[in-house]
């Protein structure tokens, strides 16, 4: 692991995996580096080699990218309960993505599925990996 990167396995940081090459995943990690202002957050491509070692880890195959994945304190968040642990992680008005627990699990993940299944071809996919700026690098494990 880089300088300045968190070893995922000591729990020091919540490391989420993304697709990296997926246009809407890419959006996703741009909006998180700008609102998660206490740089809460490292990312892993699932191409690379933390993210895919993540990936296996917990039981995902990175190959099929379906999952999103919340690696915090050591325990593995996936789908919808991964995307609502992180907004409310965000702090601040973001807190409030927690009442999407409201809705059964099942029904928020089909409703995610739906949109991972569809996402390249409604949003696109790039030729390579997100690349972050020289200011954001020492928040990517890869």
């Amino acid at each position: 692991m880089g300088k300045g990167t968190p070893d995922s396995a000591s729990g020091s940081a919540p490391v989420i995996v993304f697709d990296g090459v997926c246009a809407l995943c890419s959006r996703w990690v741009r909006f998180l580096l700008r609102f998660d202002r206490h740089g809460r957050y490292r990312f892993a491509a699932m191409q690379g080699t933390h993210g895919r070692r993540l990936m296996r880890a917990h039981g995902l195959d990175p190959d099929d990218p379906l999952s999103f994945l919340l690696v915090e304190h050591g325990h593995a968040h996936t789908d919808t309960d991964a995307i609502v642990r992180v907004l409310a992680g965000l702090g601040g008005p973001w807190r409030l993505a927690a009442l999407a627990r409201l809705l059964p699990r099942s029904l928020r993940d089909r409703g995610y599925r739906w949109l991972a299944r569809n996402r390249y071809r409604w949003f696109g996919r790039h030729g390579s990996c997100y690349l972050p700026s020289p200011e954001q690098v020492h928040r990517f494990l890869d």
